[in-house]
């Protein structure tokens, strides 16, 4: 069921917001060659526990999981694209990381999503991939507007990547979002415009483009559920924001 917030209640969402962009800052900003992915994951929850609110990742089992999620970040490498799970691994200079992380503050919940290239060496195709998934999400958060159709976000989205010659796969994209993580309705990331629900004032939404640079739209999954990388070993990108649909236009919820 779709359910829609008032305006203090997405005011609410907007403080859970911040706590994730704080977070998702202080990992960046620590993110460095020879960093671990399980020293970035303490660091966001430090943040989290620091402004009072949980997070919705830790511990969280979805029906495809094998096992819960056992960190408050996804922490994926290069061809990983979704819900890495932070381990001992060592950042390496020119490492392509996507950071996913959320928090709940007060009931209330938001989620977003960083990638950004790791030390000096920052290849110019990881940049292209990068910005095009940006101004994917920028698309999609354009078009999530009062009167719109659902899948006008979907096709904006799409059209900037296949646009970009990178792969695109529907099984997993944003979601409604409020006092749980995951709500209705599904936002896939690819689709023809002018179907599905229409767009309503209240109704908040994790948007989150994540695209394949190697241009074929096939995955595989490892880590007992978890990780999802692309199948030809190419390399990755998802950026995520939690946005309210309001009558003033789009409001991002997870930005400092």
């Amino acid at each position: 069921m779709v359910e829609l917030k008032t305006r203090g209640e997405i005011e609410a969402m907007r403080e859970a917001g911040r706590v994730v962009a704080r977070a998702l800052t202080a990992v960046r900003e620590h993110a460095d060659a020879g960093v671990t992915l399980e020293a970035l994951d303490e660091i966001a929850h430090s943040v989290i526990r620091d402004a009072g609110a949980t997070s919705p990742f830790l511990n969280y089992r979805p029906h495809f999981a094998m096992t819960p999620f056992p960190a408050v970040i996804c922490a994926s490498v290069n061809d990983a694209a979704l819900h890495g799970i932070p381990d001992g691994y060592r950042l390496a200079d020119g490492d392509l990381l996507s950071v996913d992380c959320g928090a709940t503050l007060d009931g209330w919940t938001g989620d977003s999503a960083i990638s950004f290239s790791v030390g000096q060496n920052r290849p110019a195709a990881d940049k292209r991939l990068i910005d095009a998934t940006s101004a994917a999400l920028d698309a999609g958060i354009a078009a999530a507007i009062p009167g719109g159709r659902l899948s006008d976000i979907s096709a904006a989205i799409a059209g900037v990547g296949r646009a970009a010659g990178l792969g695109i796969c529907g099984d997993f994209g944003g979601h409604g979002i409020g006092r749980k993580m995951h709500e209705d309705p599904h936002v896939p990331n690819e689709g023809r415009g002018g179907r599905g629900m229409r767009l309503r004032a209240g109704l908040v939404l994790a948007i989150e483009p994540w695209f394949l640079a190697g241009g074929k739209d096939d995955y595989v999954i490892d880590d007992d559920g978890w990780t999802i990388r692309s199948a030809d070993g190419s390399r990755a990108a998802h950026i995520e924001h939690t946005v309210a649909i309001t009558d003033d236009g789009p409001w991002i919820l997870t930005q400092l």
